[in-house]
């Protein structure tokens, strides 16, 4: 009886494409083997992953626009409202990220105690954000801050169109984690550092919101789920926020100053902007993707370094500061000349070609990064480098800064 094939077109599709791709691993070089930040075997790159990715703003670019002043000579920048280069979160969602992954911060108020009256004023508060991102505190009558602001409006002779002294302006600072528990230690060519607690202060970002403090009537249309929030995010709020001695205050900000680490930004925010501004999808995760490839990566940052930033000079320190939807952020040490005193440090902007939708995303797109460099370093081409399909990873400078 004759055999029938059951051999469809899409399966010999497959089979050729199978052939293709064990042919080029077996002249792949096999001392060189890549591996994912998230998968602990060791494989060779996909030639194909690289160039099936979609390249939506791969425009490189370098530029410094002095958008604030920087210690030591550095300078700092943020094009963020340049379309074409639109590989960075811009510094209203920057902000608002800021206040969206903190819970807690110092609520700044002018002291009224005896001996000290008019002096600034640091209580440690916890907080929750409301829809338009305003911090809502939940105050004890007899803390200090309450106190002071309570004392300040007594003194207070402007008067709202209630007949209302006006709350006196407080201050909350508010940063993201830094020695304690966020990631992001400094990592040597050699692989040493990089630990949970490394990441200095100085390089996180922070944010001031300078407003009023409104207290919310129990018959805010808000007032559910403002209790709700807050219950979630702070365990103790159920035990003491129906206390009669407890109340809710709204700080409606008037002033916002954003400040995105050590000689990287600096700049006033429009309280309107950050309203509407959403907060980055991996605020919460960023950390700890940062530490893992700080700590176990060094090799793939280092290529990363090499063939994509292509900095010629020997390199001293690298570290990966921040991942977000657009991209991530690699700052890098390195040797100017002979004088080991004499040092660049430069911070560039690694955009991905599609801003990601979720933490898994977010990987892909970091293990494309590094692929490509791994790729270029071993002569692997996929493509015209005038091909629209494929083009180069969006990259930018965006601080420098030399020391000696």
């Amino acid at each position: 009886m004759k055999m029938q094939s059951t051999t469809t077109p899409s399966t010999r599709v497959a089979a050729t494409l199978l052939v293709a791709v064990s042919a080029w691993a077996a002249t792949a070089p096999s001392a060189m083997a890549f591996v994912s930040p998230w998968v602990t075997s060791s494989r060779p790159p996909s030639p194909l992953s690289v160039a099936t990715a979609v390249a939506t703003n791969g425009a490189s670019s370098s530029a410094v626009n002095g958008d604030a002043p920087a210690p030591n000579g550095a300078s700092s920048s943020d094009h963020s409202n340049n379309d074409s280069t639109q590989i960075r979160l811009n510094v209203y969602e920057k902000a608002r990220t800021v206040t969206s992954v903190c819970t807690s911060g110092t609520l700044c108020t002018v002291s009224a105690h005896e001996g000290i009256a008019g002096a600034p004023f640091g209580s440690f508060v916890d907080y929750v954000l409301d829809d338009l991102g305003n911090p809502v505190l939940l105050m004890n009558e007899m803390s200090m801050h309450t106190i002071n602001v309570q004392k300040a409006m007594e003194a207070n002779t402007e008067h709202d169109d209630n007949n209302t002294p006006t709350s006196p302006l407080v201050t909350l600072f508010t940063q993201l984690g830094g020695n304690s528990n966020s990631g992001g230690g400094s990592s040597g060519p050699n692989g040493d550092g990089g630990g949970a607690n490394t990441k200095s202060l100085q390089d996180v970002s922070r944010c001031s919101l300078t407003g009023t403090l409104e207290k919310i009537p129990a018959t805010a249309n808000d007032m559910d789920a403002l209790r709700m929030r807050y219950s979630i995010a702070h365990a103790y709020a159920d035990q003491v926020m129906d206390s009669p001695k407890f109340a809710f205050y709204r700080l409606i900000p008037t002033k916002i100053y954003f400040v995105g680490g050590f000689g990287v930004l600096a700049k006033w925010v429009e309280p309107l902007d950050y309203q509407t501004a959403n907060p980055d999808i991996l605020a919460t995760e960023a950390p700890v993707m940062v530490q893992r490839l700080n700590r176990q990566h060094v090799e793939d940052l280092l290529l990363t370094a090499v063939h994509l930033l292509e900095v010629k000079d020997e390199i001293v320190k690298i570290r990966l500061t921040n991942v977000d939807r657009l991209g991530m952020d690699l700052r890098v040490t390195s040797q100017l000349g002979s004088r080991r005193n004499k040092l660049q440090t430069d911070e560039y902007r690694i955009g991905f070609r599609i801003p990601v939708i979720s933490v898994e995303d977010a990987k892909s797109e970091v293990l494309k990064v590094f692929q490509e460099a791994w790729e270029k370093g071993n002569g692997y081409e996929w493509g015209d480098s005038g091909d629209d399909d494929h083009e180069p990873v969006p990259i930018m400078k965006i601080a420098a800064d030399s020391l000696e």
